[in-house]
C-alpha cells in the first residue's frame, strides 16, 4: 500500500480582520454582546412588568417555561424600549410568529390586488 496524502493542510495563524468601518472583528463582537445584554435587560423588565402571561392567547407560564415568552415591540422598533414597558407586550413564541406573519400576509395580499 502506498502512503495516502492527507486532505488536511497546515493552517496559517489568523490575523484580525478589519472591516470597512475600520473596526476589528473583536470590536464588532464586543459591541454585539453589549447590545445583546441590553436586550436581555428589557426582556427581564417586560416579564417583570407584564407577568408571565401571553398578551394574545392569555396562556400563563411558569418560571421554568419563561423561555417560551418573547417580547413584542408594538411599534415594530426594537430600539424603542421605554422603562415603563409601554411599547412591549409579552407573547408566546406561537403568537409572536403569528403576529409577524399577519403583516407579511397582509402585504402579500395587498400587492396581489
Amino acid at each position: 500500500m502506498g502512503i495516502r496524502k492527507s486532505n488536511y493542510s497546515v493552517r496559517k495563524k489568523l490575523r484580525p480582520v478589519k472591516k470597512e468601518s475600520g473596526k476589528s472583528v473583536e470590536e464588532i463582537v464586543r459591541e454585539l454582546k453589549k447590545i445583546r445584554s441590553d436586550s436581555e435587560g428589557y426582556r427581564d423588565s417586560s416579564l417583570r412588568i407584564h407577568g408571565l402571561i401571553c398578551a394574545k392567547c392569555a396562556r400563563e407560564f411558569e418560571n421554568k417555561d419563561r423561555h417560551l415568552l418573547t417580547v413584542h415591540h408594538k411599534d415594530g422598533n426594537h430600539m424603542n424600549n421605554p422603562p415603563d414597558g409601554s411599547n412591549w407586550e409579552n407573547l408566546c413564541i406561537y403568537c409572536h410568529d403569528d403576529e409577524h406573519s399577519r403583516g407579511r400576509l397582509g402585504s402579500y395580499l395587498s400587492d396581489k390586488e
